[in-house]
């Protein structure tokens, strides 16, 4: 649907729904999610970061147990809004979660948000996972708010002779 010349679109939020918020870095992976009504976020425990399929499992194991119905992942863009050396790895991570985890997937513009987070719940310097998790819910919150509604990616199809 377009607008209307001259008119000013509203922005739907997206449908609330379980969602898993993931903050990516090369260590661990702070994780926040949602109630069903998204009406309530909730850091949880950070994932040390290990091989994929490890966190893979962990993460599996994780949205189901919260009967999780989309990613939110965070995407570091800079003050003008382009990619982070950081963003193409964590597009890659999400885009290969989502697919795994057979899970729609948006994206949150993650600038500033461990500042933020480390502001707000005084956590600047944590090594604990405590700010990683706390920057999830902050991108989680976001996405809640202002969020496009995640879109399932399509399962890259196998060539012959590849396994």
């Amino acid at each position: 649907m377009s607008a209307t010349p001259g008119t000013r679109q509203q922005r739907q939020p997206p449908q609330p729904r379980s969602v898993l918020a993931l903050d990516v870095g090369r260590r661990r992976i702070g994780l926040a999610g949602c109630d069903p009504l998204g009406l309530t976020v909730t850091p949880l425990p950070a994932l040390a970061r290990g091989a994929f399929a490890h966190d893979l499992e962990t993460l599996r194991v994780l949205s189901a147990s919260r009967r999780v119905q989309a990613l939110v992942v965070g995407l570091p863009l800079d003050s003008h809004q382009q990619p982070t050396p950081q963003a193409a790895h964590c597009r890659r991570y999400g885009e290969r979660l989502a697919r795994h985890l057979s899970l729609p997937l948006a994206w949150v513009d993650e600038h500033a948000s461990s500042w933020e987070a480390g502001e707000r719940h005084c956590l600047h310097g944590d090594r604990s996972g405590a700010l990683d998790s706390a920057a999830a819910a902050l991108l989680l919150e976001q996405w809640l708010r202002e969020g496009d509604e995640p879109v399932t990616l399509a399962t890259p199809l196998r060539t012959a002779g590849r396994r």
